[in-house]
């Protein structure tokens, strides 16, 4: 039998080579349909989808990590109860988006948003149904299957998005994506995960263990869509639609290296470390100082080129109509390195139960941006709106550097040496582009 190191490794390998496989047939797909779709389209799809993550994240119970971290985590009345609370979910939070629909479209003055909202929000019902199976093979680290799930859902949903895309370039052919992807992942996760398929069960003893379990993850997922989302309800107001839609494009390319962290720390370490909390804090401290110095670096490089390149990077991806992006992504990666600090250490709390400090950060964040975006956009414009994002993830890191303070699992020296790290690499990155006579990113604002 697999060692837990082995098994953590063997998952940590899948994850990055599913994230790779699937960001390179992302970013295919997108190519595609920028070139169909106009920016605009964009723009409105993005705001629907910040309204349906509200959904989520307003109503998250944490099944899932209840599952994982729960020692009745293989009992089927656990995973029965676990499931029957998950379907619950999903049908309420569909009938939210017919609710909020017409709000949100009289906010925004945008009509169309009334039926996108409910039409997208079909992926919240199929993602209540989908079985327990799934989360038990992230509870025993076998990333294998679950990869190889995740990939031919997207190359399925992909496809047939191009196809409507190409025959019919409206806003429904970018709106369909994540209804389509939901609806194929919930058909794979039943017929080809092996197990027998959940069933209505209501367990008073494992809906009290989930309800006490996730009543922090909830408060912290409140904050957490306060956090990544409220950037994007205060833009779309104060920017153009078109503008928004380029902005996100700009914000999902450098958030890409911070998602592939959030990947591997749910699916394995945050897994991993459950298996490790008896251990003392000091044993525990040096097992997380042994990898992540490696991982920050890693990262360290492909944030400083991202910084260095951004507009160089999108006016090779994409044409005239997306070039604001560029000096977007270049200002949105370099907030990114207080992410990368924050969740290559952050499951550790989690998996100590102590959640209240990831809800901290972002609620501070979030109180960052409701002020900090007005106030940029007073005094600089479009520029000073944009440059209150990356701003605030340092209020994250703060916060949850104060937990592992409380927990003694500090890594402050740590932090310093690969924050030095990434200061050199972008300077000599940035340095090249000088010398090349490219000048510096932010020179290139009006583009």
């Amino acid at each position: 039998m697999a060692s837990l190191k082995q098994l953590a490794i063997r998952g940590t390998a899948w994850v990055v080579l599913t994230y790779g496989i699937s960001l390179s047939l992302r970013i295919g797909s997108n190519l595609i349909l920028t070139r169909l779709l106009n920016p605009e389209m964009f723009g409105k799809v993005s705001l629907v989808w910040v309204f349906l993550g509200a959904l989520v994240l307003f109503s998250d119970l944490g099944v899932a990590p209840s599952i994982i971290q729960s020692k009745r985590g293989d009992d089927p009345d656990f995973l029965n109860t676990a499931w029957t609370i998950q379907v619950i979910r999903g049908l309420i939070l569909w009938a939210g988006s017919f609710l909020i629909a017409w709000p949100v479209s009289q906010f925004y003055g945008q009509p169309e948003l009334i039926a996108l909202l409910p039409f997208m929000g079909l992926f919240l019902l199929f993602d209540g149904f989908n079985p327990t199976k799934r989360i038990t093979l992230n509870r025993h680290l076998s990333m294998r299957h679950i990869s190889t799930l995740e990939i031919s859902a997207q190359v399925i949903s992909g496809i047939i998005l191009i196809i409507w895309a190409w025959l019919s370039p409206t806003i429904w052919a970018i709106a369909s994506a994540g209804v389509i992807s939901a609806a194929i992942s919930l058909m794979l996760n039943i017929w080809a995960i092996p197990g027998p398929l959940n069933k209505f069960a209501w367990d008073k003893t494992a809906v009290k263990e989930i309800l006490n379990f996730g009543k922090w993850i909830f408060a912290s997922s409140a904050m957490h869509f306060l956090s990544t989302q409220t950037d994007r309800l205060v833009l779309g107001k104060l920017l153009s639609l078109s503008l928004f839609g380029i902005y996100n494009l700009a914000l999902g390319i450098a958030i890409l290296p911070s998602t592939l962290i959030e990947k591997v720390g749910g699916s394995v370490i945050f897994p991993s470390l459950t298996k490790l909390i008896h251990l003392e804090r000091h044993e525990l401290r040096a097992k997380i100082l042994k990898n992540r110095g490696l991982v920050l670096s890693a990262i360290a490089i492909a944030l400083a080129l991202l910084v260095s390149t951004g507009d160089i990077i999108i006016s090779i991806m994409y044409d005239d109509r997306y070039s604001q992006a560029g000096w977007m992504l270049s200002i949105l990666s370099l907030g990114i390195w207080p992410l990368a600090l924050t969740n290559t250490i952050g499951p550790v709390l989690l998996a100590l139960g102590q959640s209240q400090y990831s809800a901290l950060g972002n609620f501070l964040s979030f109180l960052f941006l409701i002020i900090g975006i007005p106030l940029g956009a007073h005094f600089a414009g479009d520029f000073g709106a944009v440059v209150a994002v990356p701003l605030s993830n340092t209020l994250i890191y703060f916060a949850n550097l104060y937990g592992l303070w409380r927990e003694r699992l500090l890594c402050l020296n740590q932090d310093f040496r690969t924050t030095a790290i990434f200061l050199g690499i972008l300077t000599l990155f940035l340095a090249g582009r000088v010398a090349a006579g490219v000048g510096l990113p932010s020179f290139n604002l009006a583009s």
